[in-house]
């Protein structure tokens, strides 16, 4: 069970994963440290309890985990390869930030004897995120203080010792308070334009850093939401380059986002978010055997890009899916979708069904332009549907619909969303890619200037495709290709646990012949 994300460490081949988990419910609560491990991102492996509470009442809180290779702490005299988690510890009186150390990758942790290493006498302070600095040799810290609206910034040569050094306060959307901040310096793109811009030869060393903070409530939509600030940081303070409001995903269910720790800087930075939103994730369906309720995003790729309407756009793609491609070809494809459909029926030749599908619309004309693109999943069987589009005219809007699936009914569980999408002026070209497992689905429109994370919960299982064009204008071209995607769940059913990624999580009930407890 996955309530919200902690810290994502990448330590050699080995990339653990920490994880707010309630080991007695599957509503938050009693929260622990959950820990998984993997290699792809994709194919996680459940582990023992990180880090638990040490007594009646507290809980363990987000935070982060990093790598200690100078042993600046004192705690690894014999190694390079230390890991140091830093938590908030929650009680009634007061949040308080600890730390705890592991020798063995992260397996097993020591808390620290002299713990708290922070308090500022507050019940609202929390969430640290820690990088190392390297131009000033120190650890920077960022946390919340979360109702007062501020991000504060702290230094320290050890991890024990933290000097306050300016604060980030009252900028962009605040909503009822602030959560989850990361800081972390991001690579810029030359040209977004291209048909691959992750390309290494496309990317350009920058000194910028990007500040992303959670907020929870105030969402545009509603309840949570996670918003993102490009800017320069000198060690100390960090400082946007403009006074915009970015939010990073258009859908409701994407929030509390966590950069991994130790990737390069000229690297794009890669981060996964709990697929949920805090309106409706205690009470969402899930089967009776399950043990969780919640699942994370997709890992994605992030980078910075300059476009034609606006600096420092945060572009997001999802991580390399090929290790999970099934088969690895193409299982339905068309060079010449204008203004006709696909239709891939999946229910015998997916068992995970799980899909993602590329589209390309080229030679779209610079004036008068018109048509629509068009996808709709399916089930044969109940009729429900979750579908998604894209007008290329007007003010090229793009729309997610989740209101003809029928197995969760609430309140503030809004069945739609959407965004616009101008037309690339340099290519003339459209590009999405779409991912959907039993009940998440993401959408990125041209090359992660757009994404989306929006969560379902059909009575039937969804086994049909269809993508479509209509009313387009001449010489108008459209193409897709679509994938099918392996299941990740171990195949002991066990595996991933409370830290199950989207393509694994539904499988389960596969084998266990249902989908869903009413």
């Amino acid at each position: 069970m996955i309530q919200t994300a902690c810290s994502w460490t990448l330590t050699g081949c080995i990339i653990s994963t920490f994880n707010a988990h309630n080991p007695t419910d599957i509503v938050a609560g009693n929260q622990h440290w959950g820990h998984a491990t993997s290699r792809d991102l994709y194919h996680w492996e459940n582990q023992p309890i990180a880090i638990f509470p040490g007594a009646e009442g507290e809980g363990i809180f987000s935070g982060s985990a990093v790598i200690d290779v100078n042993n600046t702490s004192g705690f690894f005299p014999n190694q390079t390869d230390g890991v140091v988690a830093i938590y908030t510890l929650n009680t009634m009186e007061e949040e308080t930030q600890e730390i705890a150390y592991s020798i063995d990758g992260g397996y097993t942790f020591t808390k620290y004897a002299n713990n708290p290493v922070l308090s500022v006498n507050s019940t609202q302070f929390r969430d640290p995120k820690v990088i190392w600095y390297p131009a000033t040799e120190k650890w920077i810290m960022v946390i919340a203080y979360s109702q007062d609206f501020v991000i504060g910034f702290y230094t320290s040569p050890n991890l024990k010792d933290w000097t306050h050094a300016s604060n980030f306060t009252r900028h962009g959307l605040l909503g009822l308070q602030y959560e989850c901040p990361n800081l972390v310096q991001i690579p810029m793109v030359a040209n977004i334009s291209v048909e691959d811009p992750l390309d290494p030869s496309n990317l350009v060393s920058s000194d910028m850093f990007l500040l992303q903070l959670s907020i929870n409530p105030g969402a545009p939509l509603g309840g949570s939401i996670s918003e993102s600030f490009p800017g320069t940081f000198n060690g100390t303070h960090f400082t946007p380059v403009d006074l915009a409001t970015r939010i990073n995903d258009f859908g409701k269910d994407n929030y509390a986002g966590q950069f991994f720790y130790n990737i390069p800087a000229t690297s794009p930075q890669v981060s996964i978010a709990w697929a949920s939103n805090w309106q409706y994730s205690q009470v969402v369906p899930t089967g009776e055997l399950e043990g969780f309720r919640s699942a994370m995003s997709v890992p994605r790729y992030n980078v910075l890009a300059n476009t034609s309407r606006a600096d420092y756009t945060l572009v997001s793609l999802p991580f390399d899916l090929s290790p999970i491609y099934s088969p690895n070809t193409s299982v339905a494809s068309s060079s010449s979708l204008e203004n006709s459909s696909l239709l891939y029926d999946y229910s015998s030749t997916i068992p995970s069904g799980a899909l993602t599908f590329n589209m390309t619309i080229t030679s779209i004309p610079a004036a008068n332009v018109t048509g629509t693109a068009n996808f709709t999943f399916m089930s044969s069987v109940t009729g429900e549907s979750i579908r998604g589009g894209f007008y290329l005219g007007g003010d090229t809007p793009f729309f997610i619909n989740r209101g003809y699936i029928r197995g969760f009914d609430n309140p503030f569980f809004t069945d739609k969303v959407s965004t616009n999408n101008l037309i690339n002026a340099d290519t003339q070209t459209f590009r999405l890619q779409v991912i959907i497992d039993r009940d998440i689905l993401e959408v990125f429109l041209d090359n992660g200037l757009r994404s989306a994370t929006t969560t379902f919960f059909p009575e039937g299982m969804l086994d049909t495709l269809i993508i479509s064009s209509a009313n387009l204008n001449p010489g108008v071209q459209v193409s897709a290709d679509v994938w099918g995607l392996e299941s990740t769940w171990g195949s002991n059913g066990t595996s991933l646990g409370n830290s199950t990624m989207k393509m694994g999580q539904q499988v389960r009930r596969d084998h266990l012949g249902h989908l869903y407890s009413r």
